[in-house]
């Protein structure tokens, strides 16, 4: 290379040193210094550079020698540059960890220099009062190295920069993504890593581990009487002291907010018996000394054994829970080990099977509406329709919701049942102007602002539809949220539409709860009514229940009219309207004749 000064990374010139004189170690006079020009609009860059926390440096490869800004003794921590001199000396001040990864990235190239350089970038430690003490900074390294005329590396113009802070940060960021911010065990996903890894260990080995699901049962209690923040101090110590029982080579993590997994690789069920007796007795035989005094905690376990019991991690996680559930069932026996249920797992997979029914069926439109009657007192004319929900199976029969909609409602798909109810619901209102219909919604639904978003988007503010709609929420699901369902009820009669409490009775709602609430209609809970001829307690209720509604200006239905009786004892009882299969069954609706009930459904 000639020795005409050249520019460098960020406008720094540079002045290459010769090859055929080495520095010497200890010479400070042969450091040569990497200068910085100023810019056309007089830019300090080397000022810059160190605002920015960066120096920057030219490395010889044939002379080993090293140039450097001005700045690198002072950024780097360095006592006098003689230190830096060399590549050599440089290399003894990165920490040993590092020091091969360092070389290996700037000196070896893997790939061809195109004439603007390859590319390199790298962290590492670097100690700069040498490896034996304990001062240390954390250095991001960038640059590029350039081919000389034999085709090799001949030498590497680079940007140091001190990253302390960063790398503390990323750190901290690196370890809050495998554990818990709280107890400081693995967190949830960084569990069930350790745990696929264990159960593959102990596939290949023929051992023979454990996983224990641990709950914390009176959190809850504590929360509430206490606050989260003692709550908090609860779990860090139940944490503690089941991490004080493991081995090394077992895993604790926290599952959930008061679950802690536990892995135990080497443990077979008579270890386990004591084991988990000892985790039982660390907890629940001595207090919890918190901030606000002591506390009491109470535990329960369920443990499956692996790989005897479980095969795959979501099998562990599953069985343990099931175990978990198992032991807080059962006060006397508050440690459970997995034992197979034929039942339960033949009822999960009919389970698995309906629900791929139910999201064909919606995909596929084969969710349909039944029409029933709700006939007015006296007259028995129907005053209502109520749409009830029918799926239709690929072989043409139809299934009743009873048959689905629990199913739905714990997978969570029973919004999209509903807001297929609401679609067909509104097409049939806009193509029968006489219709009135009534529509279930369920409780999930009446906390969704998106149905009724649907509501507003499908009717587009049409209250001659609006105004021809009853929406039925039961009172299970009413009281379950007071203050979430006045709101529901407010805004749906807003639209136009009336509403109604259904299976009212059911719930124990109170009667302020009634009031409240500002339903337009009740609807008394079959129960009630199916053996009113032969039952006088329910004779009794009924006709409270019938003069609260009144007491309310709330109308009332009674479902499951079933006789000419029954009827009779209702109407007498100052009923408004009546449903039952003795007033009409359920017809399926026929889109295409233009929504009249058409085919009977069971």
């Amino acid at each position: 290379m000639s020795n005409a000064r050249k520019t460098g990374p960020l406008g720094l010139t540079i002045k290459p040193a010769e090859p055929a004189e080495p520095a010497k170690p200890g010479d400070s006079a042969r450091v040569q210094n990497l200068q910085t020009s100023a810019s056309p609009t007089g830019l300090d860059l080397l000022s810059a550079l160190s605002a920015a926390g960066e120096t920057g440096y030219h490395w010889d490869f044939t002379s080993d020698q090293i140039i450097w800004a001005d700045n690198a003794e002072e950024l780097l921590e360095v006592d006098g540059k003689n230190c830096l001199v060399s590549g050599a000396s440089f290399h003894q001040m990165i920490d040993a960890d590092f020091a091969n990864e360092h070389f290996e990235a700037i000196r070896t190239v893997a790939q061809a220099d195109d004439g603007k350089g390859v590319p390199y970038s790298i962290q590492y430690k670097f100690r700069p009062n040498g490896r034996r003490n304990s001062s240390v900074l954390w250095i991001e390294d960038h640059g590029r190295t350039f081919e000389g005329q034999l085709g090799k590396p001949a030498y590497a113009r680079g940007i140091i920069r001190v990253i302390n802070q960063r790398y503390q940060e990323e750190q901290r960021l690196r370890h809050l993504s495998r554990h818990d911010e709280l107890t400081g065990h693995l967190n949830r996903i960084a569990l069930t890593e350790v745990v696929s890894e264990a159960l593959e260990e102990l596939k290949r080995e023929r051992g023979i581990g454990a996983f224990i699901m641990v709950a914390v049962n009176n959190l809850s209690h504590v929360n509430d009487l206490y606050g989260f923040d003692i709550g908090d101090e609860m779990i860090q110590i139940v944490g503690q002291r089941l991490r004080s029982g493991l081995r090394d080579g077992d895993a604790i993590g926290r599952y959930s907010s008061n679950k802690f997994g536990l892995l135990l690789r080497q443990s077979g069920p008579d270890q386990l018996e004591f084991i988990t007796k000892r985790f039982h007795d660390s907890i629940q035989d001595s207090v919890l000394e918190s901030t606000a005094g002591a506390l009491a905690a109470s535990i329960c376990q369920g443990y499956v054994l692996l790989p005897e019991q479980a095969s795959t991690v979501p099998e562990i996680l599953s069985r343990s829970l099931e175990a978990l559930d198992r032991a807080k069932a059962s006060p006397g026996n508050p440690i459970v080990m997995h034992q197979p249920d034929e039942k339960r797992t033949s009822r999960r997979q009919q389970n698995i099977e309906m629900a791929d029914r139910i999201v064909r069926a919606l995909n596929e439109h084969r969710m349909l509406l039944a029409l029933q009657p709700i006939v007015s007192a006296g007259s028995r004319k129907p005053a209502y329709y109520e749409a009830l929900l029918r799926m239709r199976e690929p072989d043409g029969t139809i299934t009743p919701a009873g048959a689905f909609i629990e199913i739905a409602e714990q997978l969570d798909l029973v919004r999209l049942i509903d807001n297929r109810v609401l679609d067909l619901c509104v097409k049939l209102l806009k193509g029968a102007p006489n219709l009135k219909l009534s529509l279930n919604v369920s409780g999930e639904t009446a906390s969704d602002p998106e149905w009724l978003n649907a509501l507003r988007g499908l009717t587009n503010g049409n209250r001659q539809l609006t105004e021809r709609m009853m929406v039925e929420i039961t009172e299970t699901s009413a009281i379950r949220d007071v203050d979430e369902s006045i709101n529901f009820v407010k805004s749906l009669k807003k639209l136009g539409c009336r509403m109604a409490i259904d299976d009212f009775g059911s719930g124990y709602s109170s009667f302020r709860n009634l009031r409240l609430l500002d339903f337009d209609m009740v609807k008394l809970d079959g129960s009630f009514i199916k053996d009113l001829p032969t039952n006088r307690e329910d004779q009794i209720l009924v006709h409270a229940l019938i003069d609260l509604a009144r007491n309310f200006s709330m109308e009332t239905v009674a479902e499951w009219v079933t006789d000419e009786a029954t009827a009779k004892l209702v109407e007498d009882a100052g009923i408004n309207f009546m449903q039952g299969f003795y007033l009409g069954e359920p017809k399926l609706v026929d889109f295409e004749k233009r929504a009249q009930p058409t085919k009977q459904a069971s």
